[in-house]
Parts: structure tokens; sequence; C-alpha cells
């Protein structure tokens, strides 16, 4: 083998996968590891799907690229035409990136533009929640909450006001309901757009389930029919950021059909093209595009491989093996098993403070103290022991830190292929529980 060029995420070069096989990766040693994470929660089909895989090798002979100044082309026509059928609402109209960064920011222009438009430029301030995770490049980085990783780039941000987080195991009181609490976490809201003032709010941004930064934190019945009002009363467009846990991962197209509502724009990617081809999405409702082509005409914001032909393609095949299959039922019932083994695994453990998530989108939090829900002390960088003993395991697991605080606090993310099997996802929780035991101090 040659010499090191590429960057790697760390000075350490990882292991090098040469082949995908259902739910396993396999190393060129021949290792077989669990992909219970999916990398990031995109390989929704796990590796290797012969349609899938089939689909992109038919339009690569066919149609490998066309500059979207230029033309459309069928798969990106048909895409947006399942993605429009499949969600709820007016939500319709469709905007490919390559990457779910890049659809961040491709709303958060959408989101100015549409006010622009409207005659209303004095809408400027983007409001988002802390302990979120909405994507690396600068726009996306501003808009979310996670601390660490805002740090060394904060010069460079633009201003992004954070409310509090909608996270009722961390932040409720002792006693208060789910719905009192949800409804107290959406007046965060409320008070910064009264501080900012209504006229100068442009969006509100916050992932459905929250993912990476907090791990599978699911909103209160409630909170988002409450936020939904409150962008409503005051003029503002609710962006939800589905990402992680769209396109099926909660056993809804939008997790946010399970919430009872509709935003006004949308941003898919992840689970779009289950990693076949990167892709990513920005979907928003007639109301906002009929805003934009009744005014200027033109979405001012464009990329080199939007709305790519394989990539389209591919997301137009995961998307119709998911229908063919029925995997959204799967997720459902699949989901549910998950739960009930982490439960029975981890239910009772002194050093596991929550079960939480939906559907294939399950987390478990490490807590030194589960009556007091006291954290580890983060100098144990317990999280990334988790990683390495599992992946020692031969199991591929997402976990965090910095929970709580964007420092304190360690989960551990599990997002399995929809079409995993239930012996698969016992063996999943078997070696999870054998990593946790293993990284636990003494």
């Amino acid at each position: 083998m040659g010499a090191e060029h590429v960057l790697h995420r760390t000075t350490q070069r990882p292991p090098m996968a040469v082949r995908g096989e259902g739910i396993y990766l396999i190393d060129e040693q021949g290792r077989r590891y669990i992909d219970a994470c999916g990398g990031a929660a995109v390989s929704c089909l796990g590796h290797g799907h012969p349609k899938v895989a089939a689909a992109l090798s038919e339009q690569a002979s066919r149609l490998e690229y066309v500059h979207t100044g230029f033309f459309t082309s069928d798969a990106a026509e048909r895409l947006a035409a399942m993605v429009a059928k499949m969600s709820p609402g007016t939500l319709d109209r469709v905007w490919y990136t390559s990457s779910g960064s890049e659809a961040i920011e491709a709303a958060l222009k959408l989101a100015r533009q549409y006010h622009l438009e409207r005659g209303e430029k004095g809408r400027r301030h983007v409001i988002a929640r802390r302990l979120s995770y909405h994507g690396n490049t600068l726009g996306a980085l501003a808009a979310g909450g996670s601390a660490w990783r805002r740090l060394p780039y904060e010069p460079l941000l633009m201003d992004v006001a954070l409310v509090d987080p909608c996270f009722e195991y961390r932040f409720a009181e002792p006693g208060e309901s789910p719905e009192a609490y949800g409804a107290k976490a959406a007046n965060a809201l409320e008070r910064e757009i009264a501080r900012l003032g209504p006229e100068t709010v442009m969006c509100f941004v916050a992932e459905t389930v929250v993912g990476a930064t907090a791990g599978a934190v699911p909103p209160v019945p409630g909170y988002l029919r409450k936020i939904r009002e409150i962008c409503d009363r005051n003029g503002i467009l609710m962006i939800l950021d589905e990402v992680m846990c769209g396109s099926g991962r909660t056993g809804t197209f939008l997790s946010c059909e399970q919430d009872g509502v509709v935003p006004d724009i949308v941003t898919l990617g992840k689970g779009l093209g289950a990693g076949y081809q990167p892709i990513g999405a920005v979907v928003c409702t007639s109301e906002v595009y009929d805003t934009v082509a009744n005014g200027s005409g033109a979405l001012k914001h464009g990329q080199t491989y939007n709305a790519h032909p394989v990539g389209c393609a591919a997301a137009l095949a995961v998307q119709q093996v998911i229908r063919e299959e029925a995997l959204l039922d799967r997720v459902n019932s699949a989901g549910t098993r998950l739960r009930s083994l982490l439960a029975e695994r981890f239910g009772n453990h002194p050093h596991v403070g929550d079960i939480r998530g939906r559907g294939l989108l399950q987390a478990i939090e490490l807590v030194a103290d589960r009556s007091t829900k006291a954290p580890f002390d983060p100098e144990l960088a317990l999280h990334q022991h988790a990683k390495a003993d599992a992946m020692d395991r031969g199991l591929l697991i997402y976990p965090g830190g910095g929970t709580i605080d964007g420092r304190h606090g360690d989960h551990i993310l599990l997002a399995p292929p929809y079409n995993v099997t239930d012996e698969e996802l016992e063996t999943i929780v078997d070696l999870l529980g054998d990593t946790v035991e293993a990284v636990l101090p003494s």
C-alpha cells in the first residue's frame, strides 16, 4: 500500500472497510462488524441492497450528471413527486442538496428570501435550541447548539439566538407533567421572540427528535403544537431538521407526523438515500414556494451537484424498497422490540439513567448515580471508550458526550437498518450490555 495521503478525522488511520453485507461491514482482515448505528443513522437498508445497486448502475450508465441551470432529470422529478406524496400537509416542493448540512444552509436562505419577497426586510434573526445539531458548515453550525462543536469557530459564526431545548429527562421539574414541561419549554421561544422583536425574527429551527448531540430526545406531547402556534402568531417560519430522524427512521416518513404538526420547511438527508449516494433535501410548503415563485421567481441559491441524477436515482430506489418491503411497519415493530430489549437489559441498571427515542432511533444515557442523574466525570470520556470497546466486540455504535451542557453527560445512540431482524436486535443489545459493563469505572 502506498504512502498515507488521506486527511482522516484524527491522526490515527481507521480500519479499511472493503465490503458490506446487510447489517454487516467487513474490513480488510475479514472481520465482520454489526452496524447498529448505520454510521450516523444513514444506512437504513443495510449494505449492498441489490435493487439500489442496480438503480445506481443503470442511472450512471444512462446519465451521470447534468447542471440544474440547464436540465432536470427523470430521477429528480420522480423522487420529488414521491417525497411530496409522502409528506404531510402542503409540503410539496423539493430542493436537492448533497448533505444535511447543505440542506440547512439552503433552508435558512429560503426562509430569508421568503420574507424578502413579502417586503419584510427586517426579518433576519434565527432562533434555534441549545443541545442541537444541524450540521458542520458555518451557517448550520451557527444554528446548532452543540457547544464543543461551535467553540473553535465562534468568531466565524453568524449570531443565532439559542433557547432551551425540550429535554424532559434532564430539565423537567420533579413531578412536572410532560404537557406542563412542554408548555414551559415552548414558552422559552415566545420570550426570545419578544426580546428580539417579532418583526425581526425569520425562523425557528429545531430537530424533531434530537439526534447526535443529546441522544434520541423526542419532544414531549404538545410541545411542537405549541411551537407551531407561536410561530404562526408571530409570522415566523418553522423549520424542522429531520436529516437524522426523518425518511422513515422513527416509523413515519416525517417524524413530525407523530406530533400532528406540519413545518413550513423540513430538511432531509441520511436515510433519504441510505448512504448509497450523498443526497439531502429541503422540502417546503406550497405557500413558501408560491411566495418566491410569484415574487422574484427564483431561489437565489445553487450548488454544482444539486439534484444529482445518480443521487436522486439512488434515493428513489431506496424509498421504493422501503415501500415495497413495508419497512415503515417494520421500523415500528422493530422499534418496539428494541425498546423492550433495552428495558430488559438496562431498565434497572444503576448507571443507565434514561432509555429514549422513537422507532429505530434509540439511546441510553449513562449516569454516575441513577437516583440523582449525576453524570460521570467528562474526563473519563466514557462514550469514547464505549465506542472502542464495542468495535473490538464487532459492534458499531454512535456514542456522544456533552449530553447535558456540551461538556457533561454520555449517551449511546443506536440506529440499526429498517430491515433489522429480531435476532440481530438481541445480539446488538447483548453486545452493548457487555460494553457498558466493561467501560464503567470500577
